[in-house]
């Protein structure tokens, strides 16, 4: 990507010609026949000849498609201003992320920008000097940390490595006294289409970790049947030996919950994205499994020796049960207000996160489980972050930010309450005038939707105000408030933000979830399309000033709008997005892993539902379609750049209107996952550029 993103940003900086993207014709997309028959229906895929990537017709398409997109951003005259703009508002102070406390010593992520990539730190907590680890920089930002696990004591640090946007990840260990990095090298370590997880043995002698079955020689590695294994330091990594997953599910994925103080270690174990998990405790080799799926857990902590998981079953916001050394559930904590996100341990007792729409919040409780106090953070208009704890101690460090607030870390006391900011990130502009205000949807059978709507003081509704809406809708993952960085610089020149709290997340708890799963996917779509007509009828903008904006499974909810709601949306931003539903399903990148959430298509009724929505299906010829921007990267490994393919060439057959239609690939990137600073910043000015230019933003106010 990193050449692409110089072309685009270099042509956009030094645009001075005014010509119209509509003057500028899209390459040829020609149709080839071709077909499924699906439950006795035939559904034509006249774009399939596009999946290949090794066709040297698809290859020359993509270059096309490149240049094309590249002249039409170039001859956007507000890319220049906001490019400028964009790079100024992102070069903040030094960036701190994912902390994580092991015997005494606090390890993070540390970025300074335009560092392409976050270093990796320790510091003896709370007053020790940092010392970098690990510094992945020297190839200009291609190679990214993906997760890092100390060992009990911090004597070790394990730590992974994934190339060009891959997100496959290498495990490789050091002695975080000497900084040494040790012999061993563990490839195939999970990435991409299940996740990275390692745990400690309690000597410090070796650890468990996910691990995709090695390839024969000569054959890429297959990113299915991952299972744990086991490795003894120094000792080569081909020795390593099973110890949990062998045949547990082709999609199988694996969350492991670890004490580093005790290197007591858990597993949920997945069998694909977006439902329940299993629950296994670890005695030495031995994994021992102590609740089903049907107890619906999402999340678990090691607190005082018990592992207390998040239980859904029978409570859509969630309980605590407890889990002793005999593997015995007992209850805890019983549903309260608020959708449980996180557990963490405190002093005798511990922490939950907890959401409801858009406001988050933390709890404190004792070790009777009886509730202690609120902890006193902004009631409003912030997300939390990691917190860094150890049964025992009585500080945990909480980290969070807000639409206004860059990411900060805040040292809390669980026995007097204090709470003091230790670490926070000076932002390159002033952000304590952004005006954050909520306005309420309706959607199609009546569910209200959230909508957190941004502003500058003096930019009110006048039904025409430039607007983008974000939103995501699935697989569990919540929209929460989140520093806007750069996006200010859409604020600056009389521009809205607004982001929709819609189903398929968790902010509301699970039965918000799974009223947006499988057969109730359509909900999603409609929950958005709520979302966007309460921003027209409180008149903060209108048909042709609303853009719309979402990536990878926020994708699909971009596709479905365009579909379902050509004429409503004035422009639309799809990152990595999934469209052609009916073959998402295939061995293809991480289709087979998002059957939980989407359903299968083996079933009729569900193939039927995904018929109705799925969007490449639904382009319909003649048909005036909004301007698209779409992005993909070439070595994505959870959705198929030959979706974005398909559906651009759909679009581009099919639109009557003279708006535009692009795709950008990215070259030796990914799904973003791990991206460097400057591809981050070149999204944000893209974007920006687009939506401004098709939005009628004046940047030169």
């Amino acid at each position: 990507m990193r050449h692409h993103l110089a072309l685009v940003l270099a042509a956009t900086a030094a645009c001075c010609s005014h010509a119209s993207a509509a003057a500028i014709a899209p390459p040829a997309s020609p149709q080839h026949a071709a077909q499924s028959v699906l439950h006795g229906v035939p559904v034509a895929d006249p774009y399939r000849w596009l999946e290949n990537p090794a066709d040297p017709a698809v290859r020359q398409w993509i270059t096309a498609q490149n240049a094309y997109t590249e002249a039409t951003l170039a001859a956007m005259p507000e890319g220049e201003a906001l490019n400028a703009r964009v790079q100024q508002l992102a070069i903040t102070s030094t960036t701190r992320s994912g902390p994580t406390l092991a015997g005494g010593t606090l390890f993070y992520l540390q970025q300074t920008p335009p560092q392409p990539q976050p270093v990796l730190i320790a510091q003896a907590w709370p007053d020790g000097a940092a010392k970098v680890l690990v510094d992945p920089n020297a190839d200009h930002g291609g190679t990214a940390i993906t997760a890092y696990w100390p060992s009990p004591r911090g004597r070790y640090l394990a730590y992974g490595t994934a190339e060009g946007g891959s997100e496959l990840t290498t495990i490789r260990v050091l002695d975080v006294g000497s900084g040494k990095t040790l012999p061993d090298t563990l490839p195939w370590a999970g990435g991409g289409t299940t996740p990275q997880g390692l745990a400690w043995d309690a000597d410090e002698r070796g650890f468990s970790y996910v691990r995709f079955a090695p390839p024969a020689a000569g054959h890429e590695v297959e990113q299915f049947h991952a299972s744990l294994v086991h490795h003894a330091l120094g000792q080569p990594a081909a020795t390593d030996r099973v110890v949990f997953g062998q045949g547990y599910a082709k999609t199988a994925e694996y969350v492991l919950v670890n004490s580093p103080a005790t290197a007591q270690a858990a597993v949920l174990a997945y069998d694909g994205d977006g439902g329940p998990a299993e629950v296994f405790l670890r005695h030495g080799d031995t994994f021992t499994r102590v609740l089903d799926r049907s107890a619906n857990v999402r999340t678990a902590a090691w607190v005082n020796g018990r592992l207390y998981a998040a239980s859904f079953q029978h409570a859509p916001r969630g309980k605590i049960v407890a889990i002793g050394k005999d593997g015995k559930a007992v209850p805890l904590l019983a549903e309260r207000d608020g959708a449980i996100q996180h557990i963490a341990p405190l002093g005798d007792g511990f922490l939950v996160v907890r959401s409801w729409g858009p406001d988050w919040w933390v709890e404190q409780y004792d070790a009777d489980a009886t509730f202690v106090r609120r902890v006193p953070l902004p009631g409003h208009g912030i997300g939390i972050g990691e917190i860094a704890s150890e049964s025992g101690q009585d500080q945990a460090l909480i980290s969070y930010s807000g639409w206004s607030t860059p990411a900060r870390w805040a040292e809390y006391d669980g026995r007097s309450g204090a709470l003091k900011t230790v670490f926070a990130v000076k932002p390159a502009a002033d952000y304590s005038q952004v005006v954050v205000q909520r306005i309420d949807g309706t959607s199609k059978d009546g569910t209200t939707i959230p909508v957190t709507v941004l502003s500058l003081p003096g930019v009110t509704p006048n039904g025409a105000r430039p607007t983008i809406l974000y939103s995501y809708g699935g697989f569990d993952l919540p929209v929460k408030p989140g520093f806007i960085g750069a996006n200010l610089a859409w604020l600056e020149h009389g521009g809205v933000l607004a982001y929709a709290n819609i189903r398929g997340g968790n902010e509301n708890g699970q039965a918000w979830h799974a009223q947006g799963q499988q057969l109730h996917k359509q909900n999603v779509f409609d929950d958005f399309h709520a979302a966007a007509l309460a921003l027209i009828d409180t008149r903060w903008t209108d048909r042709a000033h609303l853009g719309i904006l979402g990536g990878s499974n926020g994708g699909l909810l971009m596709g479905a709008q365009i579909v379902q709601h050509p004429a409503d949306y004035r422009a639309v931003v799809a990152r990595v997005g999934i469209y052609d539903m009916l073959r998402h399903e295939t061995d293809f990148a991480n289709g087979p892993y998002n059957i939980p959430e989407y359903g299968s298509i083996a079933d009729p009724a569900q193939f039927k539902a995904t018929l109705a929505y799925s969007p490449l299906q639904n382009v319909k010829p003649h048909t005036a379609y909004p301007a698209v921007l779409m992005t993909t990267g070439e070595n994505d490994p959870r959705v198929a750049p030959w979706q974005s393919r398909k559906f651009t060439a759909a679009l581009q057959n099919a639109t009557s209107s003279h708006q535009p239609i692009l795709l950008l690939t990215r070259m030796h990137a990914g799904h973003g996952i791990g991206a460097p600073f400057s591809q981050r910043v070149g999204d944000t000015a893209i974007g920006l550029t687009f939506f401004a230019h098709e939005l009628g933003l004046d940047t030169h106010k």
